[in-house]
């Protein structure tokens, strides 16, 4: 089975594919648990960074050349991560103090958000070799733009004509896409759980199991942390859509 992994307000949104064409969609209030859950799974791609700078004034390679790839008008839909030191603040305050001193820039407010999720990831991933060998870093509006054949998505995913987009596309590599949105949006409130949550969960999933064996990385050698965690965001380009044909 496939499994994409993206965050949502109550915890972390699940989309589970399997070869014949089966699904399913979850809702897990901690990482722990998820991952307890999907330990089966052949690939598990989450949006959430993997592999962290302890220092240093260049951002991640991978988080750099996404945004070059995804051009100006998805470019801010990926956000610089954090120093390792500032996974342990307990305030916006003290973790733009420790990024400030150990990389030269503040926090954004969307990185701050995350960061809960950001350590819970961490911390799976540094305690338990076999999530290590499942769990790869991947990035929505890269799913996006890599199964569309290069092609970044025109309109924001928290406006009507973005979801519609995504929702289009999906459809025409992944024939149950309307299930699986119907299914989450009968079984969770939409304040409990966005649409485009799910969206970024579906095509994680798709992502995973279409590129299983052939996804790409960026960059294509991607660097490495202090615990041996690649900072890389891999993804599947799908060359029956390239822009160029």
């Amino acid at each position: 089975m496939f499994v994409g992994v993206d965050g949502c307000k109550n915890g972390w949104i699940i989309v589970e594919l399997t070869d014949d064409d089966n699904w399913k969609v979850d809702i897990f209030p901690d990482i722990a648990s998820l991952w307890n859950e999907c330990k089966r799974a052949s690939l598990l791609l989450i949006d959430i960074p993997i592999g962290l700078r302890e220092s240093g004034f260049e951002e991640r390679q991978c988080d750099k050349k996404a945004r070059k790839i995804l051009g100006p008008k998805r470019t801010s839909s990926v956000f610089p991560a954090p120093c390792k030191g500032a996974l342990d603040a307990s305030s916006y305050e003290q973790a733009c103090q420790i990024n400030k001193r150990m990389t030269g820039r503040k926090l954004s407010l969307q990185t701050w958000s995350i960061l809960p999720k950001i350590r819970e990831v961490n911390n799976l991933l540094i305690n338990d070799a076999l999530s290590r060998s499942h769990i790869r870093e991947t990035h929505p509006e890269v799913c996006f733009w890599a199964l569309a054949g290069g092609r970044p998505m025109l309109h924001s995913k928290k406006k009507k004509e973005g979801r519609s987009e995504r929702l289009e596309l999906l459809k025409t590599i992944y024939p149950q896409t309307e299930e699986v949105i119907k299914y989450a949006s009968k079984n969770w409130l939409r304040r409990d759980l966005a649409l485009d949550d799910v969206l970024d969960a579906l095509v994680a999933s798709i992502t995973a199991r279409k590129g299983f064996d052939k996804l790409l990385s960026i960059p294509e050698v991607p660097e490495f942390d202090s615990y041996g965690l690649p900072m890389e965001i891999v993804y599947f380009y799908d060359t029956s859509k390239s822009s160029a044909s």
